[in-house]
Parts: structure tokens; C-alpha cells; sequence
């Protein structure tokens, strides 16, 4: 039975399409060309693939599992119903200090470097750290003082963001010249696994669209289709411009680590384009950073107000601004401590391990229910049986088991430190935490 929650459905396919599309495309594909290209060579078309299908695969899953825990709360709720207060406590807090500020820190690092394609002096780290400081700092003081304020920086739209996408995915093939490709390495299975964790960072959020799924027509039927066209567009887009930024720029594609998209419009049209990809990826990443500061620590006071994480200090409401100001504060000095130590691959590769352990619980989840025979009337069942979760918890596995050690050994002791923090309280206070 489909909960109304005395909403319009008025979302249809396109609709759902178009909304997934525009949280999906963000920083990642703006600074990642180089990276995949400079291990993969011609063989990046690979892993493009790998994370389409994988992630088309997954979004099956949460539709699947969406329609079997109904009530608010998205990769949280399902993963806490299916194993627990633990496994619910573990994923909020994976999501929030995990996926969301080392995503936010990573794009931070991806505007200073399309920034110093312009200005070189943002290549110097003192320079990257102000940057980041009066960036959080700002966003953090709009935040504080209101809500409405910080809407307004928010209110970037998608042709913003994909004008300069599509004009060098689309119209750069006819300006690409045969070049020699010699000084990029071909493709070995490790490499492929290592480019799939670090390209991951630009495919998730998809399952944010899903949060209007109290407004979509036929949901049952409207969701599996949107999501997946939704994915296929944003793998095919991606390959066109991965395509053509190699074709353009050939083995001196790695001399362009900071922003090989505006160096490639700069071949096609001159100077203007590459003032026109700057410009989009400008307000693509700061559009991106503006709506995590505003939306995550609203996010993390929840989880303090709800005792999901011991820190009630979190849950505290300005009381001139109405605002969760501790929780803002908080959540931008974390995303500018990381961005000042880390830099874009390092940080992009830890916040995809972060995403794909969350989706690995929600498939997990979908297994699990199944198993039990969890099922609610008209709920949608992805076809092909166990197939689709099974092939996605192995292609999880096999993506992150490419984590290099550093960030393997960084993530494990995070979660035991979680898992230490949460029986601790559950041992010396359980009105905290509740079995």
C-alpha cells in the first residue's frame, strides 16, 4: 500500500530524471579525467562502466528496500530496521563524518584547483588554507544567521552546471585531431579497481532523489525507470567527456591535473572557453559545498537530538537565529580541517568508501528482508531473484578491497572507534541509547 502522506504526485519519469541528474553531476567529473585517464589510458571507458552498472544495480536495491521500510530516514532507516540500533548508529555516523565532510573537503580541493588554472597562486597551501577558511567560515556565518540567507547562496540551477558539460561532451568531437596517446598507461585489473573507488565519487547521490518519493507518480514503476535512465545519461555523458578530453589533449592530458575540462574547451574556442568551464565549474562546486553546509548539519543536530551520536551540545538551537548553530559550526570546521590536510584524490577515494559501505548495508538490507519474507503490498521486487543484490554486494566488496592501506586502516579504526563510542554508552547509559 503506497502512503499518500497528503501529498501531490506530480513527479513522473523525466521529472525524476532530471531531479537525480542534478544531485548526481557535481565536482567529481570536472577534476577527474586526468586522474582516471593518467592510469587507465584508453581503458577509462572501463571503469565509467563499472560504476554505471554497479550503481544502476544498487539504486534497484534502494528502490527495491524503499518500498519495505516507508518511513523517513533513507539509507539509515532501512539499514537500522533490518540490523539494529548498532548498524543504524554506524551508518549515520559513516554518513555524516564519512561520506559528507570528506566529500565536501574533496570538492573544496576541486574548486582550489580549477581556480588555480587561472590563478596560480592557488597552488600555494597557505593560500588553499584561506580559501577554505573564509569559504567554510562564510557559509557557517550565513547558516547561523538564518536559513533564508543561506537558500539564497544555495539557489544554483542545473543549466549552470551542465552547459559546459555538454558543450565539451557533445562539440568537442569536432574539433579532435588524431593525437599520440603513448604517455598514458593501459589498464591492469588493480588499476581498474582503484580508478572505479576514486570515479564512484562523481555517480553517488541518486538516492537523494528519492527523498520526494512521497510525490512521484506511480512510484512502484516511476522510480526503477527514473533512476535507472537517470544513471545510464550521467555514465554516457561522462564517457563523451572522458572521450573527448583525451582526444583533445592526447598525452599531454596529464599536464592539465588542475583542470583538464576548461583546457580542453581553451582547444576548441580559445580563451573564452575556458573562462566558460571555469565559470560552470565555479558555481557547479560552490553550489555543491553550499548545499551540504546547509543541509548536513541540520542532518547531525538531528542525530544529537535523537541521541544517535553523545554529543549533546549538537542539539542546541540559537536562540536569537532559530538556527542548530553548534551543529553548523561544527559541521564547516571539520569540512575545512580536512580540505586544509587532504587534497581532492585522497579525500574523493575515502568519501566513495563511505558511500559504498553505506550501500553495501542497504543491500545487505534488501537480502536480509527477503530472506524473512519481508515484503508490503505492492511493493516493487527487482527482477532476476538474488541476482542483482548478490552481483552488487560482490562488485562492492571487490571496489573497496582497492582501498589502499592508509585509507583501509583509517576507515577500520573509524568504525571500531564508533563501535567502542556506542557500546560504551550503551554499557554506562542506556536511556541514550536504547535496545
Amino acid at each position: 500500500m503506497i502512503d499518500n502522506e497528503g501529498l501531490k504526485r506530480e513527479i513522473g519519469v523525466w521529472g525524476l530524471v532530471a531531479n537525480s541528474i542534478n544531485i548526481i553531476v557535481g565536482a567529481g567529473i570536472f577534476i577527474l579525467p586526468v586522474i582516471i585517464a593518467e592510469r587507465l589510458g584508453t581503458g577509462s571507458i572501463w571503469a565509467y562502466l563499472i560504476c554505471g552498472i554497479l550503481m544502476i544495480f544498487i539504486m534497484l536495491c534502494f528502490a527495491e528496500v524503499g518500498t519495505i521500510v516507508t518511513r523517513t530516514g533513507g539509507a539509515y532507516s532501512y539499514i537500522e530496521d533490518a540490523f539494529g540500533k548498532y548498524a543504524g548508529f554506524v551508518t549515520t555516523n559513516v554518513f555524516i563524518f564519512g561520506a559528507a565532510v570528506m566529500a565536501n573537503a574533496a570538492v573544496a580541493n576541486g574548486l582550489a584547483n580549477t581556480l588555480a588554472y587561472f590563478l596560480p597562486f592557488f597552488k600555494i597551501q597557505w593560500i588553499r588554507v584561506l580559501l577554505f577558511a573564509v569559504m567554510f567560515g562564510g557559509l557557517a556565518y550565513l547558516n547561523v544567521k538564518g536559513v533564508r540567507k543561506a537558500i539564497m547562496i544555495v539557489k544554483f540551477n542545473t543549466i549552470a552546471k551542465l552547459s559546459p558539460l555538454l558543450f565539451v561532451g557533445i562539440f568537442g568531437w569536432f574539433f579532435i585531431i588524431p593525437t599520440d596517446h603513448a604517455g598514458l598507461s593501459v589498464h591492469t585489473a588493480p588499476d581498474l579497481g582503484e580508478m572505479s573507488l576514486i570515479l564512484i565519487f562523481a555517480f553517488v547521490g541518486a538516492e537523494t532523489a528519492l527523498n520526494v518519493s512521497g510525490e512521484i507518480k506511480n512510484p512502484m514503476k516511476t522510480i526503477p525507470r527514473g533512476i535507472m535512465l537517470s544513471i545510464l545519461i550521467v555514465a554516457i555523458l561522462y564517457i563523451m567527456i572522458q572521450m573527448t578530453v583525451q582526444g583533445l589533449l592526447g598525452g599531454s592530458l596529464t599536464d592539465f591535473r588542475d583542470a583538464p575540462l576548461a583546457e580542453a574547451a581553451r582547444r576548441m574556442i580559445g580563451p573564452a572557453g575556458a573562462t566558460f568551464v571555469i565559470i560552470g565549474a565555479t558555481f557547479s562546486m560552490f553550489g555543491n559545498i553550499s548545499g551540504m553546509v546547509l543541509n548536513m548539519p541540520r542532518v547531525l543536530f538531528a542525530a544529537a537530538r535523537d541521541k544517535v551520536i553523545p554529543l549533546k551540545g549538537l542539539a542546541n538551537v540559537h536562540k536569537e537565529f532559530l538556527t542548530p548553530h553548534n551543529s553548523i559550526i561544527t559541521y564547516a570546521c571539520l569540512g575545512f580541517l580536512f580540505a586544509s590536510i587532504g587534497e581532492f584524490k585522497q579525500l574523493a577515494m575515502l568519501s566513495s568508501a563511505s558511500y559504498l559501505l553505506i550501500y553495501l548495508g542497504v543491500v545487505l538490507s534488501l537480502v536480509k528482508f527477503r530472506i524473512t519474507g519481508r515484503r508490503q503490498e505492492g511493493s516493487y521486487i527487482i527482477p532476476g531473484g538474488y541476482i542483482v543484490p548478490v552481483l552488487s554486494a560482490v562488485v562492492i566488496i571487490w571496489v573497496l578491497s582497492n582501498l589502499p592501506l592508509k585509507e583501509l586502516s583509517a576507515m577500520a579504526i573509524f568504525i571500531l572507534l564508533l563501535t567502542v563510542i556506542y557500546f560504551t554508552i550503551k554499557l554506562f547509559n542506556k536511556n541514550i541509547i536504547k535496545t
